[in-house]
């Protein structure tokens, strides 16, 4: 027997969050929970959902991975020329959904987005494998093609064209989403969750405040 989808449901068990248990920085927070993250063994800690909006306001989300994050903000890489890109390019406010189901927590960021200088996306960039890098260069991200064999023929092009020395394309780098609030959810018994606001104050420091579930 099919189960209905409205039955699919899950208590939450595991641990629970309080005003008096947090950082009084939002990163530091972060970092707690991104550590808890790592020592669980999550499959993919690092993915997360950003979500983008274009000038119209026409919404878009997607998985990406984060690459790095400190005090100024997390940071992913794409290419620049993408949906995502264009979304920025015209509107930089996104959002950041990490959802660590094995530990039931969610963290929600939201923020304004910028390019990450050249030389920080050169630095990722060599540090990727090559067929990454030769990827970086074959896929016209987002773009319709009429098969995969254009993925193909444009990996043998760059392959002949750079050899083992392939150049970070210009269309191709990272962005950092500065936050302005981030929540840190922790799933709780009876869909009675314990959710923590910080949110960024013109001193630069985080106002803490609980929402209700």
């Amino acid at each position: 027997m099919n189960k209905s989808i409205a039955d699919i449901r899950k208590d939450y068990m595991l641990h629970s969050l309080s005003e008096q248990d947090v950082a009084t920085d939002a990163t530091d927070q972060f970092t707690k929970w991104w550590h808890d993250a790592l020592n669980s063994e999550i499959s993919e800690v690092n993915a997360m959902t950003l979500a983008t909006a274009s000038a119209k306001g026409i919404p878009s989300a997607r998985i990406v991975l984060l690459k790095g994050y400190d005090d100024k903000g997390f940071v992913f890489f794409t290419n620049y020329n993408s949906d995502k890109g264009s979304d920025l390019n015209e509107n930089p406010n996104a959002a950041l959904v990490f959802f660590w189901k094995e530990l039931e927590r969610q963290v929600r960021i939201s923020g304004r987005v910028e390019r990450v200088s050249p030389s920080e996306s050169d630095t990722y960039f060599y540090s990727r494998p090559l067929q990454s890098r030769v990827g970086a260069w074959a896929s016209n991200q987002s773009s319709v093609i009429p098969g995969r064999e254009i993925l193909d023929e444009n990996v043998k092009k760059i392959v002949t064209q750079f050899g083992p020395d392939v150049p970070r394309p210009p269309h191709w780098g990272g962005y950092r989403l500065e936050p302005s609030v981030m929540e840190f959810w922790q799933g709780r018994s009876s869909r009675l969750h314990d959710r923590i606001l910080y949110t960024k104050t013109a001193d630069g420091s985080w106002k803490i405040d609980r929402l209700s579930p």
